[in-house]
């Protein structure tokens, strides 16, 4: 499917493991087309976490694949792991260098206060952004320049989709994310990759939900599908063009 989207289109698509949790499954993920891969090791203690990625750097750069790697950990739940909020630990910017150099991996995703799921902030939404340019000056005192950050868990969790989730029998109240100012400012700064599976998850369901409820009698799945397929197409475009700033710049 990739290869015919790619064909039809045009367009370079990089297909990208998320949150890899062990080399079984990097190597399942590479052996099968993926150009990029993320190993997630920020459940493990440091020197583990670095003696692990360095090993999938390894194998996966003798493949021609790039790896993205996390250290710090976000609170809320992705694939299966749970993190509480006490449990949670901002990204050093010391560690970070080390953690770079001694790796050798092509990105990084770092903690500055952005969490998993749908509710990340009780009080106002607030990034630790001197925390963020600490560690890209960092990196740029070691020689590594222009290093490539990633930021998980960066929902801005439209009022607009909760709105309409709530509305049509949803229960997502006092959802709250990340301001789309904040990822714009973000986008400025080295962080060069946004995770945002959340909203494209609200803007499908909040799409699918209005459809039913407007239409009780309605069960082609074509045409509730269909409105969650747009719900997404519209915010993702808006994303590119009007919040990260990353039209045309592949």
């Amino acid at each position: 499917m990739v290869d015919a989207a790619i064909e039809d289109t045009g367009i370079d698509i990089a297909l990208h493991l998320d949150h890899g949790a062990n080399m079984d499954q990097v190597k399942l993920a590479i052996e099968s087309g993926f150009t990029s891969v993320m190993f997630d090791g920020s459940h493990y203690d440091y020197e583990e976490n670095v003696r692990l990625t360095k090993e999938v750097v390894e194998y996966a750069h003798s493949k021609g694949v790039v790896v993205e790697a996390e250290l710090g950990k976000l609170a809320g739940v992705e694939d299966d792991v749970k993190v509480a909020g006490h449990e949670a630990t901002y990204t050093d910017p010391t560690e970070a260098v080390d953690f770079v150099k001694r790796t050798g991996v092509d990105s990084l995703a770092i903690a500055i206060g952005t969490s998993h799921g749908a509710y990340k902030f009780k009080g106002e939404a607030k990034l630790d952004f001197d925390r963020l340019a600490s560690i890209t000056e960092k990196l740029e005192a070691e020689g590594i320049h222009n290093f490539p950050i990633v930021l998980h868990g960066a929902s801005s969790v439209e009022p607009t989709f909760v709105e309409m989730c709530n509305e049509f029998g949803g229960e997502i109240a006092g959802a709250k994310g990340v301001p789309n100012e904040m990822l714009r400012k973000a986008s400025s700064m080295a962080v060069c990759k946004i995770n945002m599976d959340t909203d494209l998850r609200l803007s499908l369901t909040a799409s699918i939900r209005k459809v039913l409820a407007q239409n009780p009698k309605e069960i082609d799945p074509r045409k509730y599908l269909g409105a969650g397929r747009e719900a997404i197409e519209g915010l993702v475009q808006n994303k590119i063009k009007n919040v990260l700033g990353s039209s045309n710049s592949l």
